[in-house]
């Protein structure tokens, strides 16, 4: 019997042990895991709820949400093609008011907002909501819709401002957190890790997104995202998903990105980025294999714009660019954003492969055509044709009689990320007509162009090589 006492008070003994020893485990994992509590107090009084409102037409029937927030256009920025839409269609011939929530943040004591591009897009009227519940009226200083960033501005003074933080020390597996108003609900805090950096998405090729597993909901769009140190690293602007809600796949537009952007709109009022006048496309195992590369890297010159600096500088199709001034071009993606980020007129180094022979050409960028005009609130033609994402001329009557054409407009300069290049235009095509209607000058492309939607395809019928062929273009929001 004393035998038994003694092995059972071992066991339970042990037992004690294994229940400490359990307990310190379980509180030293607790310990170790993020507090967000204090960067919320800091933070929150300089993130905004931001309310915008415009006019749309009536045909284009849309649900509400809590508050009367148009809640397709943020769906469709958010979730695509994947949103249901509702059957059959509204009235034709007058238009609606709508309006839409975001969020945004102050970034200096008097009054400027930073926020996303399709948060204030074509908005009419912009009401800033503040933490202390003030409600202020917002300028939009300018937008640039290929980052995706916009800058607003109130009229008021010693206001409370957010910790810029420096997004390139971002690394994988980092905690973040958002402040946002999702659907309506001003200043909801969500956390995740940074589940990936540098990401290119398909529509975005100038922004090398961080990717998070932030719940990241509509009406989130705009916000800030921090790191543990209560420093803005990024603006929340899109989530990726199929069934319509958050799927653990959510991107912010890099703070460096964005600040660059912000700093552009507020001395110029535009945004100017680099452009070197070529079509793209990616290189596959097979064609890095018929070229003599290791491995399927770098940007393949498909077409080179005739009046392009690479045209220029003596760039020609069936050459792919490696580096950009020593930065790795691993993919075609890549490319466009470290042009992009080269002021028009800088030079930049480029090593690339023709012939099998590894080369190096010092290439003046120059300016994007259509951003040449500004990218403030005022809207241009140029504006108005990047939704195609090219630059088109006027055909005159020599070249009319030419090709035997009695409308079109020639096409001079083709975005490689744009809607135009994805349907397989190309610079030297003629538009004969868009959606079945005759194009015969850049305004009336310009006016085609503006009466057409973003959730389908359009045939547009171009002339090439001496014959006629149609493609199929699916418009970018703009």
């Amino acid at each position: 019997m004393e035998r038994m006492n003694r092995h059972l008070s071992i066991w339970l003994l042990l037992l004690m042990m294994a229940f400490v020893w359990q307990s310190a485990l379980a509180q030293d994992r607790a310990q170790r895991l993020p507090d967000f509590a204090d960067l919320v107090e800091d933070a929150a009084p300089a993130v905004v709820n931001i309310s915008s409102t415009r006019m749309v037409p009536s045909r284009s029937m849309q649900f509400h949400g809590p508050g009367g927030q148009e809640i397709p256009e943020i769906f469709r920025r958010f979730f695509g093609d994947q949103f249901p839409m509702p059957p059959g269609g509204g009235g034709r011939g007058h238009s609606e008011e709508r309006q839409s929530l975001g969020s945004g943040f102050i970034i200096s004591e008097d009054g400027y907002i930073l926020t996303n591009s399709h948060v204030v897009e074509g908005a009419e009227e912009i009401v800033v909501r503040l933490n202390d519940r003030r409600e202020l009226e917002a300028e939009l200083v300018g937008a640039d819709s290929k980052t995706d960033v916009a800058l607003l501005k109130v009229d008021a003074s010693e206001l409370p401002t957010l910790k810029i933080g420096d997004s390139d020390e971002l690394r994988v597996g980092e905690w973040v957190a958002a402040i946002g108003s999702p659907f309506g609900f001003d200043h909801s805090v969500t956390a995740g890790i940074v589940s990936a950096i540098n990401r290119t998405l398909p529509s975005d090729a100038y922004v090398p997104f961080i990717q998070t597993d932030v719940a990241i909901n509509p009406g989130n769009s705009g916000g800030p995202l921090f790191n543990l140190n209560g420093e803005v690293v990024g603006i929340n602007s899109q989530i990726f998903t199929r069934s319509g809600g958050f799927m653990g796949l959510s991107f912010a537009i890099p703070i460096s990105v964005a600040m660059d952007i912000a700093n552009q709109l507020r001395e110029e009022g535009h945004v100017s980025r680099g452009w070197l006048g070529v079509v793209i496309q990616p290189v596959s195992r097979d064609l890095a294999e018929s070229f003599g590369l290791d491995g399927p890297t770098g940007a393949l010159i498909a077409d080179v714009a005739p009046d392009g600096p690479a045209a220029e500088y003596g760039l020609q199709a069936g050459d792919i660019i490696l580096e950009v001034d020593g930065n790795e071009v691993d993919r075609s993606s890549t490319l466009p954003r470290l042009i992009g980020r080269v002021s028009p007129g800088d030079d930049v180094e480029l090593s690339l492969l023709r012939d099998g022979d590894l080369q190096t050409e010092t290439v003046t960028v120059g300016a994007w055509p259509d951003e040449e005009g500004g990218n403030g609130p005022a809207s241009s033609q140029s504006d108005r044709q990047a939704r195609l994402g090219l630059v088109v001329s006027e055909l005159d009557s020599s070249e009319r009689q030419r090709l035997g054409l009695d409308a079109g407009v020639l096409v001079r300069q083709v975005d490689p990320d744009g809607a135009a290049a994805a349907a397989g235009i190309r610079p030297g095509d003629v538009i004969v007509s868009v959606d079945h209607q005759s194009v015969d000058s850049p305004r009336s492309l310009v006016d085609v162009v503006e009466g057409l939607s973003t959730d389908r395809a359009v045939p547009v019928r171009l002339y090439r090589d001496g014959r006629s062929l149609f493609v199929a273009m699916r418009l970018t929001q703009g």
